[in-house]
């Protein structure tokens, strides 16, 4: 009995050994396989791993409005080899290798034959059963490469492995470049940022495990989720109008060479915007590129294109009228000490408030709005504000910069603050800013959204389209518009911006000349910004448009010289190529009623005989002469008054007899435009001073 208790306890122990022994291995080995081996294993286990991975969607493509392609996805692929694969028997691998270097060396160009052989016999000897060939295949190179020995034999038995992926190009690379934009990684630009949700589709799933350290493979097909490609869009750009747009903004910065400049069209009654050019100087290379959306995002100060505005808000307050008169005197003037002048040298004179736009009279139009509102301020900066020109767009695009319109509770207010915002400085706008504003104008006071996307579409298909949208109703009262437009009118046929006028359709507009000012040091000068903005035809407006050069750099600087020029490109480009915006040609038989107006004496006699017209020509006493329009032609013509030392009335005469009598009381004439004098510098009757600038005005 003990004998056999004592024989259970020995093989209690000993299982009870063998037990602790096995564990004691157990623990051993963990340590063994976390301590030794542990970071190896680890490295295995990231290299050989599965993983259910995304497969990119095809992203959709954007359109200019007639269908053309703008940006879109074109599949490019990544080409690798089962080097290694048992399907490939030695003897196929031997007598084939060469051909296949050669092959790839005469398709990439990127290594030579003896390259690719070495690097295949290398691989095929480490096992390497995933081995890059080339990155970014064509479809064109692809074709090649599927008739080359060995891979044409298929994915199992050549080792053809095909990796579909896709890049972005713009088919007209730089048209547009940056308002369509770019989605890349968490970078959103343009059209491409502000619609990455439509194009970009849904991604789809795959099965697939990792081979090498960054290298992923599908296990199989069963598991794979298609991925749902993106929608196009189309937007409301034209790429011939952009072409043009970009190619005379390019010539022009050139030519001034500039730093950098941006050009824009609209549609009035819609807003959609028909072209956008930006472009930056590249100072090492010497040309210019799409860097930046200077339309959208640079805020400056607009400097005369923004005089339209305030003389809108004095004429819808009843402050003035287009007739009453301002005197800008020499064009020097001084408010608190800081002293304002006028481009032209010598000053205008007294001038009616639309002469004051036409000339773009700094002193005048400050005069107006400072007599108009240096008692209440607040009621000026309202009116602004009743324009919507301190809100911003609202557009898709990122990056629109915020419009600055001071108030008197700003920081930065002073009591030249008024004059000065009253001319375009201390305010701040974007070039799409002063275009919306001005588009407004021409669109009887409504204000329009800038529009760049016309609609989504999806394989042709419409999914959704979008409207225009109102951003103020009504800018201002329609008698306000009317003579804003009258004014605008009035720069092209009479004012700065002659050298825009034409017989063939009308142009309406605003030229800005602004003077850039350092951050650091408050007016201290660094350059200039040359602008235009309008809109044609000016009888029924069909479109607007704004050029803006900034820092040119030839010492031309004039808005009327540097960007007056890229506005009538485009125009005539447009003009000529739509002809649904022709105005309607008179018939030849139209009779047209002349008025003689104002001229020498024996001028008219000689017309009378000449045309035997029943003028009754004054006594011979008359030197001069004039006949007012308001009367019918066989009325008596009557005499001039011309008095010794006082500046003659020269308005209505040709160029000839103007220059005449003001040379006779020893004034320097300066003379612009042709046919007959419209305007003059220095009011009639103002005591002549000998050897004063005046300057006159003509127009036919």
């Amino acid at each position: 009995m003990e004998e056999g208790r004592k024989q259970i306890l020995l093989r209690v122990y000993v299982l009870y050994f063998l037990l602790l022994m096995a564990g004691l291995a157990v623990i051993g080995k963990i340590i063994y396989l976390q301590v030794v081996q542990g970071e190896e294993l680890r490295k295995e286990a990231r290299e050989i791993t599965m993983d259910y991975r995304s497969i990119e969607a095809v992203r959709g493509s954007i359109h200019d409005e007639n269908g053309r392609l703008m940006a879109t996805s074109v599949p490019i692929f990544d080409v690798r080899m089962d080097v290694a694969s048992p399907l490939i028997d030695k003897k196929t691998f031997q007598t084939k290798i060469d051909s296949l270097a050669i092959g790839l060396a005469n398709l990439f160009h990127d290594k030579t034959y003896r390259e690719f052989k070495s690097e295949l016999i290398s691989n095929r000897r480490t096992g390497n059963r995933y081995m890059l060939l080339q990155r970014d295949v064509t479809y064109d190179q692809l074709k090649v490469i599927r008739n080359l020995p060995i891979l044409r034999r298929g994915k199992y038995n050549g080792g053809l492995i095909i990796i579909s992926k896709n890049r972005r190009e713009r088919p007209f690379r730089e048209l547009a470049a940056r308002t369509i934009g770019y989605s890349r990684n968490k970078y959103r630009v343009g059209l491409e940022g502000a619609y990455n949700d439509v194009l970009e589709g849904d991604s789809g799933k795959q099965l697939m495990q990792r081979v090498a350290s960054n290298v992923w493979i599908p296990v199989n097909q069963n598991n794979l989720i298609e991925p749902q490609n993106g929608h196009d869009i189309v937007t409301t750009l034209d790429v011939n109008i952009q072409d043009v747009a970009q190619n005379a903004l390019r010539e022009n910065l050139k030519k001034h060479r500039a730093d950098h400049g941006s050009a824009v069209l609209m549609e009035v009654e819609t807003g959609e915007i028909k072209a956008i050019a930006n472009l930056k100087l590249d100072t090492v290379s010497g040309k210019y590129y799409e860097s930046y959306n200077y339309a959208i995002g640079e805020g400056t100060e607009p400097g005369s294109t923004f005089k339209i505005a305030s003389l809108m808000v004095g004429l819808e307050d009843g402050k003035f009228d287009l007739d009453t008169k301002v005197d800008a005197g020499d064009g020097k003037t001084i408010f608190f000490g800081q002293k304002m002048i006028d481009a032209h040298e010598g000053g205008f004179g007294e001038i009616t408030v639309k002469e004051a736009l036409e000339v773009s009279s700094n002193v005048g139009v400050s005069k107006l709005i400072y007599q108009a509102y240096a008692s209440n301020p607040e009621e000026f900066i309202q009116g602004l504000k009743e324009m919507s020109l301190h809100q911003r767009l609202g557009l898709e695009i990122k990056g629109e910069a915020k419009p600055l319109i001071k108030t008197p509770e700003s920081s930065t207010w002073s009591k030249v603050s008024l004059p000065w915002m009253s001319i375009g400085y201390e305010v701040e706008l974007t070039p799409l800013q002063i275009l919306t504003f001005y588009n407004a104008i021409a669109n009887d006071g409504k204000m329009m959204k800038p529009m760049f996307v016309r609609k989504i579409t999806s394989a042709g298909k419409t999914i959704e389209t979008y409207e225009s949208q109102v951003l103020n109703k009504s800018v201002a009262s329609e008698k306000t518009i009317e003579k804003a437009r009258e004014m605008l009118e009035g720069v092209v046929e009479n004012g700065t911006a002659e050298n825009l006028f034409n017989t063939v359709y009308k142009i309406a507009g605003k030229t800005g000349t602004a003077q850039i000012a350092r951050e650091s040091s408050g007016y201290e000068q660094t350059g200039h910004k040359a602008s235009f903005v309008g809109y044609f035809p000016a009888d029924n407006p069909k479109y607007s448009c704004i050029v803006v050069v900034n820092k040119p750099a030839k010492g031309i600087y004039y808005g009327s010289s540097v960007a007056a020029p890229v506005f009538k490109e485009i125009a005539d480009k447009v003009y000529a190529t739509q002809l649904d915006i022709h105005q309607e040609k008179v018939p030849q038989n139209k009779v047209f009623n002349a008025s003689l107006l104002a001229g020498y004496r024996n001028d008219f006699t000689q017309i009378k005989e000449l045309l035997g017209l029943p003028l009754q020509i004054p006594a011979d006493y008359a030197e001069f002469i004039y006949h007012d329009p308001a009367d019918s032609i066989d009325n008596n013509l009557k005499p001039i008054d011309l008095k010794t030392g006082q500046v003659p009335d020269v308005r209505g005469m040709g160029a000839r007899d103007a220059i005449y009598l003001l040379r006779r009381e020893g004034l320097d004439v300066k003379i612009s435009g042709k046919g007959r004098v419209v305007t003059q510098s220095i009011r009639p009757g103002t005591r002549s001073v000998r050897g004063r600038n005046i300057i006159i005005r003509l127009k036919v």
